[in-house]
């Protein structure tokens, strides 16, 4: 099941069907101790809706803090520490992805993140920025997963290049984020075969294309969830983006209205474009 939010209420997807889903709030959903059979039921009971205006999408976030992790693909390692390396950071990525301790890092809250079809930015005072396609974590306030969506982290990778520290900087900014198409709801891992793909297209011609596959993704879900909950608390729940196996050469920046399309089987492709 796909969970979705938009401007006419929620709603969720079942066997290409859509059924309103008639909750106080998203926050609401989140804090459910079975959120799919409490779908399931909405399913099994319900008349089916027509289908919502792709135009009305939004972010599937509430009052949750977008949280991510770094560092944990084999490709992220090697450009980070490339970008790094005349800063005196040339091994200190290396060491982020071999420690035991992932890399986390506060990314969002909800009004600086985009929804489907909505722009996302790149900072004015950055010359190399790149998008970051990201698996994403649904997780409820008491630290269970129970959702997996599509997450844009956008990086400026100069600005974190210079410096580690500024990493904040780089990273958090407005709609430096986005979220969506909708959330797929189940209680199982996704597969390790699972493939996320980035697309992206200048002039309506692809730019930079390239696919990567869970598999090489070095920390568990878990793992990332239970490192992000000790000692913090999150009565909303939260999103987690579990980091990129894709980063584009370094000869290629973002400019403005290149459009960013990633994809990740089973959730749908989320499409932005840079403003």
């Amino acid at each position: 099941m796909i969970l979705y939010r938009t401007t006419d209420g929620i709603f969720v997807e079942h066997d290409s069907k859509f059924y309103r889903v008639n909750a106080p709030s998203f926050d609401f959903l989140v804090a459910q101790d079975d959120l799919l059979g409490f779908l399931t039921s909405i399913v099994g009971g319900g008349n089916p809706a027509e289908p919502f205006d792709q135009k009305s999408l939004q972010a599937p976030i509430g009052n949750q803090e977008v949280w991510a992790a770094g560092v944990t693909y084999y490709r992220s390692r090697s450009a980070r520490i490339e970008e790094s390396k005349s800063a005196g950071g040339g091994d200190f990525y290396d060491r982020v992805y071999s420690a035991e301790r992932p890399e986390l890092f506060f990314k969002a809250v909800a009004h600086r993140v985009a929804g489907p079809n909505s722009p996302v930015r790149i900072r004015r005072d950055a010359t190399w920025s790149v998008p970051e396609p990201e698996l994403t974590l649904l997780v409820t306030p008491r630290g269970q997963i129970i959702g997996y969506t599509i997450g844009n982290d956008m990086s400026s990778r100069d600005i974190e290049g210079l410096n580690p520290l500024y990493l904040p900087q780089a990273k958090v900014y407005d709609q430096s984020c986005s979220l969506g198409p909708g959330i797929l709801i189940q209680n199982e891992p996704l597969p390790s075969s699972t493939r996320i793909s980035l697309d992206i297209l200048r002039a309506g011609q692809s730019a930079f294309t390239a696919t990567v596959t869970l598999t090489e993704l070095k920390r568990s879900p878990a793992t990332l969830v239970e490192y992000l909950f000790r000692d913090h608390s999150f009565p909303y729940g939260c999103l987690l983006l579990t980091g990129t196996g894709i980063v584009p050469p370094d000869s290629f920046t973002l400019r403005k209205a290149d459009e960013i399309r990633i994809s990740i089987d089973g959730i749908g492709t989320l499409v932005n474009t840079v403003a």
